[in-house]
């Protein structure tokens, strides 16, 4: 009996392996995080043309007759601060420092931690002792009250604030990928590339650092988060991002007086900084999930 050739060709292929972007797009709460991700840096990248107003411009009819803010209405959507300002355009414009400093201190910190991380595991010895009794060191402190005191030391803007941020976070990383490290280079296919004399840099850029890439990717985007959320607490604070420059924390901090008479004015920063708090949580967490081989076919 003869096997059609189309049928073999049916029962020989295999099907083809779905990319990351396509296993991401079919989870929904990955779907749900990049529309929230996408509605805020949108927002901030076309802020000149989405602000309906001036951040920093004062309005003589944004304040009541008494001087106290306006509610939410048809003129100002979100409502006015005690100074009169447009809170929605603050809003939009305290979105580009969050993710400036979000993505800039981040940056660092990802860079930083990853090379910690990288050299002391593969190089053991003393190089190991003095990067990761260092790690320790800076790990015994708690990350808010280090943050505090770096940025009361030195005048607070914008770069200050994500370079404190950078000094606080690299440890999480350089922690994890050290543990990986460790456990990458004593592996067969290490050894084999040393014992074939393959040269220190090939070894760590061309075998190690794309099985790192996965965890450093994931930990990155999940660190995003709390780099907005540790900025937020700085300029809640006082020592974050100073006034009139807006970010989410200091509007909160400006406007904290009127919490009972003006909620709103607590509210939608606070509304804004867990919608991306939220948005890169669970987008990291979908990643993990996507780029673990263990979880491949799973929903």
């Amino acid at each position: 009996m003869s096997v059609s050739p189309d049928l073999l060709t049916q029962e020989t292929v295999e099907p083809r392996e779905k990319s990351v972007l396509s296993r991401l797009l079919e989870r929904k709460l990955a779907l749900f995080a990049l529309v929230l991700i996408v509605v805020i840096v949108g927002a901030a990248l076309f802020a000149p043309l989405v602000a309906p107003f001036d951040p920093n411009e004062q309005f003589f009819e944004g304040l009541t007759l008494e001087g106290a803010p306006l509610p939410p209405g048809a003129e100002f959507w979100l409502g006015t601060d005690l100074l009169g300002r447009d809170l929605l355009s603050r809003l939009i414009y305290g979105a580009q420092t969050s993710l400036i400093i979000g993505v800039v201190a981040n940056g660092v910190a990802v860079a930083v931690g990853a090379l910690v991380g990288i050299l002391s595991g593969y190089f053991r010895g003393w190089v190991e002792t003095i990067l990761m009794r260092f790690t320790d060191l800076m790990m015994a402190f708690p990350a808010l009250l280090l943050a505090i005191t770096l940025a009361a030391l030195f005048r607070p803007s914008l770069w200050i604030v994500a370079m404190v941020i950078a000094m606080v976070n690299w440890v999480q990383m350089a922690r994890v990928v050290y543990t990986e490290t460790r456990s990458l280079s004593e592996r067969e296919f290490i050894v084999a590339e040393r014992a074939m004399g393959a040269g220190t840099f090939r070894i760590l850029f061309k075998h190690l650092l794309p099985h790192l890439l996965a965890s450093i990717v994931v930990f990155g985007t999940l660190g995003i988060s709390t780099t907005v959320l540790l900025e937020a607490t700085l300029s809640y604070l006082g020592i974050g991002v100073q006034p009139p420059t807006p970010s989410w924390g200091n509007i909160i901090y400006e406007n904290q007086t009127y919490f009972t008479s003006a909620p709103w004015l607590v509210f939608f920063p606070g509304a804004a900084i867990i919608a991306l708090a939220l948005g890169f949580n669970l987008m990291g967490d979908s990643l993990r999930e996507v780029l673990d081989p263990t979880q491949k076919g799973r929903h």
